[in-house]
C-alpha cells in the first residue's frame, strides 16, 4: 500500500514507525504490533489526540521528566524519584487530567538514583538536611529537584519565581477544561499546581540549570484573584484540578473574562487555538441614524470593530440570531465579545424594530423603547420629526395637571397620580390602559380626564348595558359641567349630529357594532372603553367597530388586560396605540409564543417594557390602607357515597365517550370541554346532569348551613353560582327556609338590575344571588361583608372581580369570602391550578383562562384523574 500518504504529517509518520512487524508469524501471516513506548514519546504534542470513549475530547500528550522531591514532614526528611521507573523499558505515561497525559523518558542517570533512593525513598532527621543538601546537589545537573528547602544556591543559578497564573486550556467536548498552573521559570520550564510541590524547583533554563524559590502563598493570592474575576468559573465544575466548562457559551465567557485581566493571567493553548475573543465592543462603539419615512422611523447603524471591520446595524442583528449569548462568530474561531449591556440593547432592538426591505423600521409609539439604546450610542443622527417626538414626550413628562375644579369629589391621592398619568399621555398623543384592581374608582378617574378634555368636543363612554346606567349616575354626580346621556332612544342620527363639548354619551356594545358607521363618523375629543376586555377577540364585531372609532386620546379601562391570552392584550393595545405591539403575527412569535411555550423572562421583560408607558395598575392592598382585610377560605364538601357513585358514572361516561370520539382539533376540544362541563355540574348538584334524581345536594346543604351561621350573626352574603340553573335550585331552597335575597342573572333588564341592587344596598334582602358573569363587574354591593362562590371557574381573576362587589371603596367591615369545592373532583384540579396562573398574571398583569390555554391531553387528563 501506500507508505506516505499526503495527509499525513512528519510527526504521523513517526508514530507509525511504532509499528512493528511480530516475529512470530503464524502459518506465513504477518502479525504487527504497537511499540507503545515508542509511540507514546512520538505522540508528545500530538494536536490530534482523543480519548477512545469520547472520540470528541481531546487529549494533550506532553513530555514529563523525572525529579528528586525532597519534603520535610514530621522532623524528618524524605527524598524520593517521582514518577519511579517501569521494571522494564524507559518510558512512563502518567495522566495528569482526563484529557492531559505526561510521558516520562528514564535514562540510566535516573536508574542509578532510582537504585540509591529505592521504592519508599531515603528518610533522615532534620538534622541530617546538610548531608542531604550535598547529595541532592550532587546529582541537580541530572535531575529536576523539587524541594521544600534550599538545597544549595551554589549549584545553579537563582532566577526570580514567577507567581503568575497560567490557565491550561484543553478542548474537553463541546467545552473547555481550564486547569491552572503555575511556572515559575518565567513562562518556561516545567508547571506545577498552584501553591502545591516543593518550594525551591530546578530546571535548565536556555542550557543552564537555574534554581527558583516559589512562594506559594502568593501564587494562591493570585490565583484566587483571577477566580474571583470570572464568574464563568463560579458557574463551572471542579475536578479537583481543573474546570470543565460544557458549553461554548462558557467557555468564550471564560475566554473573555481572562482577557480583560491583561497580564494578570497567562492563557495557554497547548494544541493550538480552539478558540479566540478579537474584540469586546461596547454600546459606544454603535453609530446610529434615525429618519422618519412616512408614519414610521427608519433606523441604520454599524458597529466600528477596528480600522478594517465595520458591521452593519441590520447584520449585527442577524448575526445575533446565531450568537452564543453575547459573542459572535466572525469566522476562523474568531468571535467578537459584546459587552452585556450592549447585548441587551441589541436584543431588545431586535424585539423592537421591523425588517422592511433592506432595512429597519420602529413604529413611533414604540420611540420609549429605544431611548436607552439611543442614550448608550456612541453617535446619533437624527432629523427634526424625531426631535420633536422627543421634545413632546419631556414636555408631557414635566406636565403637573391640576384636577379641574368643577370635579364634585375628592381625589384619594392614587387617583390623582392616576388622572396626572392619563393627561400625560394624553398631551404625548397616547392612549392609556388604566387596570385597577376593581373597586379602587376607575371610572371616576376616568371621568377626571374627560372633564379636562371636554372643552375640545365631545366624549364617548363604551360600556356593558348592564354598566351603562351607573355611568349616567357618577357622569351627573361628579362632573355636573357634562352633560350625559345614552346612546341609543330617540333619532341615533341626529343625536350624533347635535353633539357638542362637554356632551358624554354612553353607549352599550351591542349598539356600537350595530352603528358602526354613524359612530366611526364622529371626530370624538375623548373615547372611554369600560370593561374593555369586551374587545379582547379581534375577530369579533365589536372589536371591529371599535378600531374604526375615530377620537383625539383613546382610554380603556378594565380590571383584567388578558382574559385567555397574550392576543387579548396585543389587541386592547391595537385599539389605545396602534402599532405599539407590531402585527398580529409578529408579536405572537416574538412574545405571546415564548411567554405561553417557553414562560421566556426575556420575552416577558422586553413585553413589559413596551407596554409599560402606557398602562397602569395597582392593587388595593398597595394603596388602601383604610381598607378592611379580606380573608379567603376553601369549603371542602365530601360527597356521601350515593353522590360520589352519581359522580364516577358521570366521569366514567365521560371517558369512554372520549375514548371512542377524535380529541385533535376544534371539534375534539369541544367535546371534551363538554363533558369537562357535565362534571363540574354533577358537584354542584346532583339534579343539574339528572333532573330526576332523589339525591340530596351535599353541596346545597353545606351552603344551607352556612347561611343559617351568616345570618344569625347579622351578617349578608353575595352567592355566586356560574350556572343560573344552579341558582335556581338555591333559590327553591331559600323560599323553603323564608330566607330574603334580592336575584340578578344575565337576562335581567338594566332598569330592574339596578332597582336589585339599590334594594340591597339598602337593607332589603341577607343574600344576593349573581350570576358569576352578569355580576362580575360594574356593581357596588358593600352592604355584604361575606362572598360565597359556589363553584370554581377556570379564571381566578373573574373570582377576583366578583368578590370586589364588596371588598372595595366604602366598605368598612371584613370581608370574609368562601369558595365551596367538591373533595376529590375535577373542581379539587381547578382551584390547585389557580396559584399557578396567578403568578403569571402578577408577573404580566394576566389573569389567564386556563381551558383556554391548556392542550386537549392537559384538559383529558382533568377527566381521567391522572
Amino acid at each position: 500500500g501506500e507508505t506516505n500518504p499526503a495527509f499525513m504529517t512528519a510527526q504521523d509518520l513517526r508514530v507509525c514507525q511504532a509499528i512493528v512487524a511480530d516475529p512470530s508469524a503464524f502459518r506465513g501471516r504477518v502479525q504487527y504490533s504497537l511499540d507503545a513506548s515508542k509511540a507514546l514519546q512520538e505522540l508528545a504534542g500530538h494536536p490530534l489526540v482523543f480519548q477512545s470513549e469520547a472520540p470528541a475530547t481531546g487529549v494533550e500528550v506532553v513530555r514529563g521528566e523525572p525529579r528528586l522531591q525532597v519534603t520535610t514532614k514530621r522532623g524528618t526528611v524524605r527524598v524520593q524519584l517521582v514518577p519511579q521507573p517501569p521494571e522494564t523499558g524507559n518510558v512512563v505515561a502518567t495522566a495528569d487530567s482526563p484529557t492531559r497525559v505526561s510521558v516520562t523518558v528514564f535514562n540510566e542517570h535516573h536508574r542509578e538514583i532510582f537504585a540509591v533512593v529505592g521504592q519508599e525513598g531515603v528518610a533522615a532527621p532534620v538534622v541530617s538536611k546538610d548531608t542531604i543538601v550535598r547529595a541532592v546537589s550532587s546529582v541537580s545537573d541530572l535531575v529536576t529537584v523539587h524541594s521544600d528547602f534550599d538545597t544549595g544556591a551554589g549549584v545553579a543559578k537563582e532566577i526570580q519565581s514567577d507567581a503568575t497564573p497560567h490557565f491550561h486550556l484543553t478542548p474537553f467536548g463541546d467545552g473547555l477544561r481550564a486547569e491552572p498552573l503555575v511556572r515559575p521559570f518565567a513562562g518556561t520550564g516545567p508547571a506545577y499546581p498552584v501553591g502545591e510541590g516543593g518550594e525551591v524547583v530546578f530546571a535548565t533554563v536556555k542550557g543552564r540549570r537555574s534554581r527558583a524559590r516559589r512562594d506559594r502563598d502568593e501564587e494562591n493570592r493570585k490565583y484566587q484573584e483571577v477566580v474571583a474575576a470570572c464568574k464563568s468559573l463560579q458557574r463551572a465544575d471542579w475536578d479537583g484540578s481543573a474546570w470543565t466548562l460544557p458549553t461554548p457559551h462558557t467557555c468564550l465567557g471564560l475566554l473573555d473574562e481572562l482577557r480583560e485581566l491583561g497580564e494578570l493571567v497567562i492563557v495557554a493553548w497547548p494544541q493550538g487555538e480552539a478558540m479566540r475573543i478579537k474584540h469586546q465592543v461596547p454600546s459606544r462603539s454603535l453609530s446610529l441614524s434615525i429618519r422618519q419615512k412616512r408614519d414610521w422611523f427608519s433606523i441604520d447603524g454599524k458597529v466600528q470593530i477596528d480600522e478594517d471591520l465595520v458591521i452593519g446595524l441590520r447584520e449585527l442583528l442577524d448575526r445575533m440570531r446565531n450568537a452564543t449569548g453575547r459573542f459572535l462568530e466572525l469566522g476562523d474561531k474568531e468571535f467578537l465579545a459584546l459587552t452585556e449591556r450592549f447585548r441587551r440593547r441589541i436584543e431588545e432592538l431586535g424585539a423592537f424594530v421591523d425588517r422592511h426591505g433592506k432595512g429597519l423600521r420602529f413604529h413611533p409609539s414604540r420611540a420609549h423603547a429605544l431611548e436607552a439604546l439611543v442614550e448608550d450610542a456612541g453617535s446619533v443622527s437624527t432629523d427634526h420629526n424625531w426631535d420633536e417626538r422627543l421634545r413632546r414626550f419631556r414636555e408631557a413628562q414635566a406636565l403637573d395637571p391640576e384636577v379641574p375644579s368643577t370635579l364634585q369629589a375628592e381625589l384619594r391621592s392614587y387617583q390623582v397620580e392616576g388622572f396626572q398619568w392619563a393627561t400625560r399621555l394624553a398631551a404625548w398623543g397616547a392612549g392609556a390602559c388604566l387596570a385597577d384592581d376593581m373597586g379602587l374608582g376607575k371610572t371616576l378617574q376616568a371621568l377626571t380626564v374627560a372633564l379636562t378634555r371636554a372643552p375640545s368636543g365631545p366624549t364617548l363612554v363604551v360600556a356593558p348595558t348592564s354598566v351603562c346606567p351607573n355611568w349616567i349616575d357618577e357622569t351627573r354626580r361628579f362632573t355636573p359641567t357634562l352633560n350625559a346621556f345614552q346612546f341609543g332612544h330617540g333619532d341615533r342620527a341626529q343625536m350624533l349630529a347635535d353633539l357638542r363639548p362637554f356632551d358624554v354619551m354612553v353607549c352599550s356594545y351591542g349598539l356600537l357594532h350595530q352603528e358602526a358607521d354613524k359612530l366611526a363618523d364622529v371626530e370624538w375629543e375623548t373615547i372611554v372603553l369600560d370593561e374593555a376586555q369586551a374587545i379582547k377577540n379581534r375577530q369579533t364585531k365589536r372589536s371591529k367597530a371599535a378600531m374604526r372609532l375615530q377620537g383625539a386620546y383613546r382610554m380603556i379601562t378594565t380590571g383584567t388586560p388578558i382574559e385567555n391570552h397574550l392576543g387579548e392584550l396585543w389587541n386592547l393595545f391595537q385599539f389605545i396605540n396602534p402599532g405599539l405591539l407590531g402585527s398580529a403575527d409578529s408579536f405572537a412569535n416574538r412574545f405571546a409564543s415564548p411567554i405561553h411555550q417557553r414562560d421566556s423572562a426575556d420575552a416577558k421583560s422586553r413585553l413589559k417594557r413596551l407596554i409599560q408607558p402606557f398602562i397602569l395598575r395597582r392593587t388595593k392592598s398597595a394603596v388602601l390602607d383604610e381598607l378592611p382585610p379580606r380573608t379567603e377560605i376553601t369549603i371542602r364538601v365530601k360527597m356521601p357515597p350515593e353522590e360520589r357513585a352519581l359522580y364516577e358514572a358521570v366521569r366514567q361516561t365521560a371517558v369512554e365517550t372520549l375514548e371512542e370520539t377524535d380529541t385533535d382539533g376544534g371539534q375534539g376540544r369541544f367535546q371534551i370541554l363538554a363533558e369537562i362541563m357535565r362534571m363540574r355540574r354533577a358537584c354542584c348538584h346532583p339534579q343539574l346532569v339528572m333532573p330526576d334524581a332523589d339525591i340530596e345536594g351535599s353541596k346545597l346543604e353545606s351552603f344551607g348551613y352556612t347561611v343559617d351561621d351568616l345570618i344569625a350573626s347579622g351578617h349578608k352574603a353575595l352567592v355566586f353560582s356560574q350556572f343560573v340553573d344552579h341558582l335556581k335550585i338555591v333559590r327553591e331552597h331559600l323560599d323553603q327556609k323564608g330566607i330574603a335575597y334580592r336575584y340578578l342573572d344575565g337576562s335581567t333588564p338594566p332598569r330592574e338590575r339596578k332597582r336589585q341592587v339599590d334594594r340591597f344596598q339598602a337593607g332589603e334582602g341577607d343574600l344576593f344571588l349573581i350570576s358569576l358573569r352578569a355580576g362580575g363587574q360594574g356593581l357596588n354591593l358593600t352592604a355584604a361583608d361575606y362572598v360565597l362562590h359556589l363553584d370554581p371557574w377556570w379564571n381566578p381573576a373573574v373570582e377576583d372581580q366578583a368578590s370586589d362587589r364588596a371588598h372595595r371603596i366604602g366598605q368598612t367591615r371584613p370581608v370574609t369570602i368562601y369558595r365551596f369545592v367538591m373533595k376529590d373532583t375535577i373542581e379539587e384540579k381547578i382551584v390547585d391550578l389557580h396559584a399557578s396562573k396567578r403568578d403569571l398574571a402578577d408577573s404580566l398583569l394576566e389573569g389567564a383562562d386556563m381551558s383556554g390555554k391548556m392542550s386537549a391531553d392537559e384538559l383529558l387528563a382533568l377527566i381521567k384523574g391522572d
